[in-house]
């Protein structure tokens, strides 16, 4: 996960020179800053002396970073200037000792960050999506109701699931009563997806679901279409955004062992929103937290299925084209040597199915 590009926040935490916020890529401790220059920087969120994380959450660390284990100091272009008694040390080279650069991007104000400093940049790999996100004014959103849980299962499972509609008309009848399944489309490019969910045109089902569609309203900026769909982007490997006329969602999906997967989200909106805009905002939040819940319970069963002696996978639905795009993804990343190597017996998970330990 750290040699990809891997969701840190928003620059709505980075407003000013000294602002910081700390993530991961995979297992590995990221930090970000805004810098004197008013540029953004990443750095390994690890202390050159014995291993600290140098800041944690987020905040503002003034014009330097210092360690608050020894207090080693750093300036915010990570380079060392400080260490208490340091002529205990003899003679040493502070240049050499300076936070450990990664790189960071943004995309339409989120930020990522990579630890592969040959990866190629987020921007050529992203296609026209900054134009299809720009619609939603996401840098001028403000952050509320941060989530964040487990699930038992394998990563890529929840991915495969997050990647087709194929299963919503069985597995989701509220989902189903909101969206117009017909029209449901999935777009697949070199490094992401694009999915269209249209809404009915004629509200149906329960009173929250009809509610939900009378009182919805486009956030400023988003044409008026905007309010008759929901949309979805997964960008590989593990970061998806929810796109809905009222706020937009992002849900980074991360490996927390072979079997078990760490789902972190956070809601966003324009800023001082209306009593009607913060009702519907909590309609959307109890809608998708159903179906949250009913793919929970899906991609735990699919995590047990798996397990069975001789299974291997069936045809895929054109629905489902994007599972079969991120089954190569993976396929590509860890080698053709994976691809074909046999499956070992007692762990018998499939690789067509994109749901591996690896």
């Amino acid at each position: 996960m750290e040699r990809s590009w891997q969701l840190a926040g928003h620059v709505f935490q980075l407003a000013e020179p000294g602002s910081y916020l700390t993530a991961q890529a995979g297992i590995q401790p990221v930090l970000v800053l805004r810098d004197q220059q008013g540029g953004l920087r990443a750095f390994r969120n690890v202390c050159r002396h014995r291993g600290s994380r140098v800041l944690s959450g987020s905040g503002h660390c003034g014009k330097a970073i210092r360690c608050r284990y020894h207090g080693w100091t750093y300036r915010l272009d990570g380079s060392l200037i400080g260490m208490p008694e340091v002529r205990s040390f003899g003679r040493i080279d502070k240049s050499a000792l300076g936070l450990l650069p990664a790189r960071v991007e943004q995309l339409c104000g989120l930020v990522f960050v990579n630890l592969d400093p040959a990866a190629a940049p987020l921007a050529e790999l992203v296609g026209d999506l900054p134009e299809r996100l720009a619609r939603y004014r996401i840098p001028s959103l403000v952050p509320f109701s941060p989530t964040s849980g487990r699930q038992p299962v394998n990563w890529k499972i929840v991915i495969d699931n997050y990647l087709e509609g194929y299963h919503v008309p069985i597995a989701h009848p509220g989902l189903m009563r909101l969206l117009d399944y017909r029209r449901y489309e999935a777009q697949v490019h070199e490094h992401h997806v694009w999915f269209e969910a249209p809404l009915r045109d004629r509200p149906a089902g329960t009173r929250m679901e009809r509610m939900y569609r009378r009182l919805v309203r486009p956030m400023p900026g988003l044409e008026p279409e905007g309010v008759r769909a929901w949309r979805y982007v997964f960008i590989y490997p593990n970061t998806a955004l929810d796109l809905y006329p009222d706020q937009v969602m992002t849900w980074q999906i991360s490996p927390d062992g072979v079997r078990r997967t760490r789902d972190t989200f956070m809601a966003y909106r324009p800023p001082r929103p209306g009593l009607r805009t913060r009702f519907v905002q909590r309609l959307n939040a109890k809608l998708n937290t159903l179906v949250h819940e009913e793919d929970v319970d899906l991609v735990e069963n699919i995590q047990a299925g798996l397990a069975t002696r001789g299974f291997t996978p069936g045809p895929l639905s054109a629905r489902e084209a994007a599972v079969a795009w991120f089954a190569e993804r993976v396929r590509a990343d860890l080698g053709e040597a994976f691809a074909t190597a046999p499956q070992n017996e007692s762990h018998p998970e499939p690789a067509m199915a994109s749901a591996t330990g690896a």
